[in-house]
């Protein structure tokens, strides 16, 4: 499998990983909400959103996640093999995908993330994508290298 393919597969599986990771941290009280949450309940959607009933929004918000996981991923595929390599690069990754939602997509869509949030419920955002960037990086593959 292609590099790129390859890093599809795992920003699936990463950002599958941050679901129960979110799941965890908003049902022990870290998250007032988690940021697929946040778009689900919005009042009024925008964009292909609006046609989705609301029974079923949060189910196509969170494949919508998992589709940034896999474009992510791919994106990170690309990046040259000795960058990937680096053992921080696959967790700063992930955090500048954090960076992007918080300071571009939550702004612009006038989400509650957009305002600062609590220590406990950014911590809990930080260790989620982190855990992207690992599933990213592939720690096997780094061990047999």
């Amino acid at each position: 499998m292609s590099d790129v393919g390859m890093g599809a597969v795992r920003g699936a599986i990463g950002a599958m990983a941050m679901t129960g990771m979110r799941t965890f941290t908003a049902d022990v009280g870290l998250l007032r909400e988690t940021p697929p949450q946040s778009l689900a309940k919005k009042r009024r959607p925008t964009g292909v959103l609006s046609y989705v009933p609301k029974s079923r929004r949060r189910a196509a918000v969170e494949l919508v996640h998992w589709s940034v996981g896999i474009a992510g991923g791919a994106i990170f595929g690309a990046v040259p093999h000795e960058l990937r390599r680096a053992s921080w690069f696959g967790p700063l990754y992930g955090l500048g995908i954090l960076m992007s939602y918080d300071f571009g997509v939550a702004p612009l869509l006038g989400l509650k993330q957009s305002k600062r949030p609590k220590p406990a419920e950014q911590a809990a955002l930080i260790a989620d994508h982190l855990l992207y960037g690992f599933v990213l990086a592939g720690l096997k593959e780094r061990a047999r290298d």
